[in-house]
């Protein structure tokens, strides 16, 4: 079966080869930005679906999987820093405080779509600014939800991390899309 990556986010390429199917990645061209009191998990699961159908309506006859992710502080979503200075906002902003990361995967082939969503809890620990300059200035997280990259040094942010998948903060649930693999008829493992 032919299997598409609704990516060209390293990260969740990386995570895909886990799962040691061949896969093949292709960019969706979908418009990201929330729409007006769009709650964050209803945001990360519309982009998620959308990136997938967007690349499925090109390759009818491939699963897609499309993916997205929005951390949450007190309700409101952060994006991507996308700069230094917004990195450090929003880092300094997280210190000391519980962000929700929602992590939404859709699996897409014609008429067939199924989703799922997980929720990782990150709770930072008290931040000082030199650290957070120091942390931003070593990783450059400026792609990542959250301006952290939890699978390397940005872990040393944190007092503690709740989840039901781990590969999820970083970007792609494994475990549910495993689930979703397999009832589409993927052998996994």
């Amino acid at each position: 079966m032919n299997l598409v990556l609704a990516s060209t986010s390293t990260y969740r390429q990386e995570l895909l080869r886990r799962l040691r199917l061949p896969f093949q990645t292709m960019r969706p061209e979908v418009d990201e930005t929330p729409r007006h009191g769009e709650a964050p998990v209803e945001l990360v699961e519309r982009l998620a679906q959308a990136k997938a159908l967007h690349v499925a309506a090109a390759m009818p006859e491939a699963w897609v999987i499309g993916s997205d992710q929005v951390a949450a502080l007190n309700g409101e979503t952060l994006g991507k820093p996308g700069t230094r200075e917004r990195a450090i906002a929003q880092l300094a902003a997280m210190s000391g405080c519980s962000v929700r990361f929602h992590t939404a995967v859709c699996l897409a082939r014609g008429d067939k779509v199924s989703t799922a969503t997980d929720l990782t809890q990150v709770n930072f620990r008290k931040l000082e600014h030199e650290e957070i300059v120091r942390y931003v200035d070593t990783e450059q997280p400026l792609d990542c939800a959250g301006s952290f990259k939890s699978e390397g040094l940005g872990i040393a942010l944190f007092d503690a991390i709740e989840s039901h998948d781990p590969t999820a903060l970083i970007g792609l649930p494994l475990i549910a899309l495993s689930k979703l693999l397999r009832q589409a008829g993927f052998r996994l493992p």
